[in-house]
Formats: C-alpha cells, structure tokens, sequence
C-alpha cells in the first residue's frame, strides 16, 4: 500500500512519492527527505508553491505556524532543486 499525504499547497492529496517533504529546522523551514519527525508535504508544482506562500495560518501538520519569508525561502530552496527533486 503506498503512503497517501496532503499538499500543504493545493490541499490535495497524492502519494507520498510525488511529494517533497519539509520540516520545521532552527533556521526556518527545510526540505528533509530523510529526516525523522513531523513533516509537511509539497507538490513541486509552480501552483502549489504560490498557494502555499498566499496561506497565512499554520501548518498543521508541523503544528506551527510559518513566516512569509520562511516560506519564500523554502519555495527558492525548491526552486533551485527543482531538477534533483
């Protein structure tokens, strides 16, 4: 059975292959494929990313809340792994 998770962008659901993951790190939002602990996942679509950065409230799945600049920082993160992604 393969992991189904939500876009914290579009709200849609996918399998967990076709998503990156990001979680909260001290410096702001990362992306970790590997990494333990809550995560949050994202279609590398261009579409998802702009709707994630128009949400204001929080992520519920990392249980906090996220900056405009920490988001827009990990949307240029994404953006430059965009082929190895």
């Amino acid at each position: 059975m393969t992991p189904i998770r939500t876009c914290v962008g579009c709200g849609q659901r996918d399998s967990k292959a076709n998503l990156v993951r990001l979680v909260r790190a001290a410096a702001g939002l990362a992306l970790a494929p590997t990494a333990s602990g809550r995560g949050a996942y994202l279609h590398v679509e261009p579409a998802c990313w702009e709707a994630f950065l128009r949400r204001r409230g929080p992520i519920r799945s990392l249980r906090q809340s996220a900056t405009r600049e920490e988001r827009e920082q990990l949307i240029l993160a994404l953006r430059g792994a965009e082929g190895g992604v």
